[in-house]
């Protein structure tokens, strides 16, 4: 589990090719607190530590991205040079200073709108019809593996919605979210309460 709130930005350095593609990603942790089988959060994608090592604050860790994940996700943000929002997961008593992040991807967006408002900037982005149901303003969504509130939510005649956010400038300048252009597409996960909402909905339909 995670919570959306990202501890460092990390940089892929290397990608194998080996049936899975073997990425190493460098980051600014200390590879004595990364245990080989962890899970890590890259950019709201739970992936498996299979090797780490460098020096504290400069450290490096290898996963194995199956072809089903490059699939379901962006394909842009596994190529070598690619910057990730990287979380590791949550301990007993730590903050939850998100919202409960399964690390699941289960469609990308696209942004439509990235404009200065003040200090902060207006996000807008595209959802599909298969995730437009579970959006809702106020609530909660996770873009690049960052926790986020929707602030308005605008829907499309297709099925789909825009649903409009803002980042503070701490947030654009301590995750990949300040880098984001229009036309990008980002990792989304709903809320799981929104999933299990969903579903209980549909079981009361059938009654």
């Amino acid at each position: 589990m995670f919570t959306g709130i990202v501890t460092a930005i990390g940089t892929i350095t290397a990608i194998e090719e080996r049936g899975d593609r073997r990425v190493r990603i460098a980051a600014p942790l200390d590879p004595e607190a990364i245990a080989i089988g962890a899970s890590i959060a890259c950019s709201g994608v739970c992936l498996t530590v299979v090797d780490r090592g460098g020096a504290k604050g400069d450290a490096w860790f290898d996963v194995d991205v199956s072809q089903e994940t490059i699939r379901r996700t962006s394909a842009n943000m596994w190529n070598e040079g690619a910057r990730l929002n990287i979380e590791t997961s949550l301990k007993m008593g730590d903050e939850l200073g998100g919202h409960i992040v399964t690390g699941h991807v289960d469609a990308t967006g696209e942004v439509r709108l990235y404009e200065q408002r003040g200090d902060s900037w207006r996000l807008a982005i595209r959802a599909g019809p298969e995730l437009a149901p579970f959006l809702a303003e106020k609530g909660s969504i996770t873009v690049n593996g960052v926790s986020l509130t929707v602030n308005d939510i605008r829907d499309q005649s297709d099925g789909s919605c825009d649903f409009m956010l803002n980042i503070i400038p701490h947030t654009a300048s301590v995750t990949t979210l300040g880098m984001l252009e229009v036309g990008d597409a980002v990792n989304l996960e709903i809320d799981v309460l929104a999933r299990y909402l969903k579903r209980m909905q549909s079981l009361a339909k059938q009654d």
